[in-house]
C-alpha cells in the first residue's frame, strides 16, 4: 500500500479498510460490534484468548447475526490476513506479537495507553516498535476516552482559542455505586476498607504513569515543557453506612478516592488531571463531587470552564459506557492507516471525524 509522508486524511475515508479485532473483553466486544456495523470497515479476523470462544462466529459473539468470520487463537492466522489495521485491546501488551503485526504491514490502534507518548517507552522497546513500523510501513496509535479523548483531543481543541495558557485542569468523576463488582470495588480499589497507605501509593504511581504521558502530549503540542510530573492521592471516608450495588460501605471506611497528576512548570501545576472515584456523596471531605463525566477548566487569555455529563440512565449504564472507550479507537482506524509510519500521538494525527455514512 502506498502511504503519504505525513498524516493527510482530513475527511471521510476514501476506501474500505480491512480490520481485525484483537480481544473480546468488555470494551473489545463493543469495538467488535462497531467494526462490523461500520460502513467503511470490513472485519476480516478476530483474535480471542479463551478456548471456548475460538471457532465461534464474530457476529454471534457480540450479539449480531453470523458474518462468516471465525475467532482464532493463532497469531499466524491473523498475520496471514494482511489486514489494514488491528484494533488491539488485550489486558497487557505483548511486544513480540505487536512487532509481528506491524512488520507484516498491519497498522495498530489500541486502547492500551503505552503508546500515547513514544518517550514513555523503554528505549529498547521503542526501538523495536519503530523498527517494526519501518519494516512494515505501518503505524501504531493509542487512544480511548480517558486517557485519550478527555486528556488530549478535547484539551487541544479548547486550546485553539488561546494565545496564552496559565493552566489546564481536568477533573474526571466516576460514581461507582451502581457497579455490581464486589471484588473490583472492595478488594482492588479499596472501597469499604480502612485507609491503606501502601495501596494508595500504588494507585498514585499507576495513574501517574497512565496520565502523565497524556499531559506531556498536550504540552509538547503547544510548545511548552514540564519541569516534572508529580502525583498525589487522597481518600475520604463514609460518614454513615452506604448501600451500593456491590454491598455495604461501612461508616469510617473508604468511600471516595482522589488522585491528581500534575505537569509542573516554574514551581506550580501547569496542567493537571484529577480522578475522582467514589461510591457515595456522604463523605468526610468537601470535594464537591458530581455525577459521571468530566470538567475541563482552561486558564488563559480566553478562560473556559466546560462540563460534560454522561446522560445515560442507570439501567443502561453498563451496556453503554464501554462505547466511550471503544468508539474513539474505531473512529481512529482510517486516520492511523493513512498516517506516516511510526508511533503516532494524538497531536500528530488530524482531527478525528467519525464516518457515519460510508466510504466515498
Amino acid at each position: 500500500m502506498t502511504r503519504p509522508s505525513a498524516a493527510v486524511l482530513t475527511s471521510r475515508p476514501a476506501r474500505q479498510y480491512r480490520v481485525v479485532q484483537w480481544a473480546t473483553g468488555n470494551v473489545g466486544l463493543r469495538s467488535l460490534r462497531a467494526l462490523i456495523e461500520h460502513p467503511a470497515m470490513q472485519l476480516v479476523g478476530l483474535y480471542v484468548y479463551s478456548q471456548d470462544k475460538a471457532g465461534r462466529d464474530a457476529g454471534e459473539l457480540c450479539g449480531l447475526p453470523a458474518i462468516g468470520v471465525s475467532a482464532t487463537r493463532s497469531l499466524d492466522d491473523i498475520v496471514a490476513l494482511k489486514a489494514d489495521c488491528v484494533v488491539y485491546m488485550p489486558q497487557n501488551i505483548n511486544v513480540d506479537e505487536l512487532c509481528r503485526l506491524l512488520e507484516a504491514g498491519s497498522n495498530v490502534v489500541t486502547s492500551r495507553p503505552e503508546f500515547a507518548l513514544p518517550s514513555r517507552l523503554a528505549p529498547d522497546v521503542r526501538e523495536r516498535i519503530e523498527a517494526a513500523c519501518r519494516a512494515g510501513n505501518s503505524s501504531i496509535h493509542s487512544t480511548g476516552s480517558s486517557p485519550g479523548f478527555i486528556t488530549e483531543m478535547m484539551p487541544l481543541t479548547l486550546l485553539s482559542l488561546q494565545r496564552r495558557l496559565d493552566g489546564l485542569h481536568i477533573n474526571e468523576y466516576a460514581d461507582c455505586s451502581s457497579r455490581d463488582s464486589p471484588e473490583m470495588l472492595f478488594q482492588i480499589m479499596g472501597f469499604g476498607q480502612a485507609p491503606n497507605p501502601q495501596a494508595e501509593a500504588g494507585r498514585v504511581h499507576y495513574l501517574r504513569e497512565e496520565f502523565g504521558p497524556a499531559l506531556r502530549v498536550v504540552a509538547d503540542a503547544v510548545g511548552l515543557d514540564f519541569d516534572s510530573i508529580e502525583a498525589r492521592g487522597q481518600v475520604a471516608l463514609a460518614r454513615n453506612d452506604i448501600e451500593i450495588a456491590a454491598g455495604v460501605v461501612k461508616a469510617g471506611t473508604v468511600a471516595a478516592l482522589r488522585t491528581t497528576v500534575s505537569g509542573m512548570r516554574n514551581g506550580k501545576p501547569l496542567m493537571t488531571f484529577t480522578a475522582n472515584w467514589f461510591v457515595g456523596y456522604d463523605i468526610d471531605a468537601d470535594w464537591k463531587l458530581r455525577g459521571d463525566g468530566w470538567q475541563v477548566e482552561v486558564e488563559g487569555d480566553c478562560p473556559l470552564d466546560m462540563h460534560l455529563y454522561f446522560t445515560v440512565p442507570l439501567e443502561r449504564k453498563a451496556a453503554t459506557t464501554p462505547g466511550y472507550t471503544a468508539h474513539p479507537v474505531v473512529n481512529s482506524v482510517a486516520y492511523v492507516c493513512e498516517a506516516a509510519p511510526g508511533i503516532r500521538t494524538s497531536a500528530q494525527l488530524p482531527r478525528i471525524i467519525p464516518d457515519f455514512g460510508g466510504a466515498a
